[in-house]
């Protein structure tokens, strides 16, 4: 068997550079699909960081009663902070509401007219970040269910709804262009290597003539679309590791609007999607190209 793959390799390799031509052609193809591949998973990875930005964002707001018994406000926190769908519980004073309202007025370049106010008029509040931001039903429940406490819980309903349909449609059509990238790959590189069956036709009649059996003849082919998808993948991976200063800049341009910091790219997932991808895909297209010549 080890004899058997050894003889396959090398006449893979001599195939391979026998067939420069159609070679280079199928790897440069590779190549570039690779690269598509790549550059829409990265993309994909962006956006799945942003959503689950904003997800972390949404959160239940309870507005406190200013004479809320101290006893009673704290047993709120401990209750909400034990409850399964809760993350955290952030007590927002009204001191450091105003502070935060005029900071963010500042940053806008606004005007800041709250030093006319005699009162401060915003609310003590209770800040609560949801581990799933659909799981809101009980802690809404609970914060009207204390009308001690809590004077006003601000609606989320509508916000979820929104960010769970633009995630959820992002996502799919994600998974979707991913899937016809790939598609789109194997029908390239069946048709490429298919050409370079033809062009060796001759070769091939010659050895079933003399009796070689079909893996004998397929398995060299197998092994070159995997040199081809091989090649392809470690050329990609140069090329990304040439430009991955400048994509991670693009990158951090491209979702400046979320406070997103995006250092070194994930490089062992987009390695195993390119290598895994290339050689897979070279592999798959070699063997439906030869089977479908031989079972002529």
């Amino acid at each position: 068997m080890l004899t058997f793959v050894v003889f396959s390799v090398r006449r893979a390799w001599q195939g391979f550079w026998r067939n420069s031509l159609m070679s280079l052609a199928a790897t440069a193809t590779m190549i570039l699909m690779l690269l598509l591949l790549a550059g829409f998973w990265i993309i994909q990875t962006g956006l799945n960081a942003g959503l689950q930005f904003i997800e972390q964002k949404v959160e239940v707001v309870a507005d406190l009663n200013d004479n809320a018994p101290a006893d009673q406000l704290l047993q709120v926190e401990t209750t909400l902070r034990g409850m399964p769908q809760v993350a955290s519980v952030t007590f927002v004073s009204k001191d450091q509401a105003l502070q935060d309202f005029r900071a963010r007025l500042k940053a806008r370049g606004q005007e800041d007219l709250t030093g006319y106010l005699d009162t401060n008029p915003l609310p003590n509040t209770l800040e609560i970040k949801l581990k799933n931001p659909q799981d809101y039903g009980n802690v809404v429940d609970y914060l009207d269910g204390q009308p001690t406490v809590v004077s006003q819980v601000t609606p989320i309903q509508n916000l979820v709804n929104q960010v769970v349909t633009v995630t959820n449609f992002l996502r799919t059509v994600g998974v979707v262009v991913l899937i016809l990238v790939g598609l789109t790959v194997l029908f390239i590189i069946v048709n490429t290597i298919r050409l370079a069956v033809f062009a060796r036709a001759e070769e091939i009649e010659i050895m079933r003539l003399v009796g070689a059996s079909d893996a004998f003849i397929r398995w060299p082919f197998i092994f070159e679309g995997a040199m081809v998808g091989l090649f392809g993948a470690l050329i990609t991976l140069v090329v990304l590791a040439v430009v991955a200063t400048p994509l991670q800049e693009f990158m951090y341009g491209f979702f400046r609007v979320l406070p997103l910091q995006f250092g070194t790219l994930v490089v062992r997932d987009l390695t195993l999607l390119v290598v895994g991808a290339g050689v897979g895909l070279g592999v798959l297209g070699s063997y439906v190209s030869v089977r479908s010549y031989l079972i002529r």
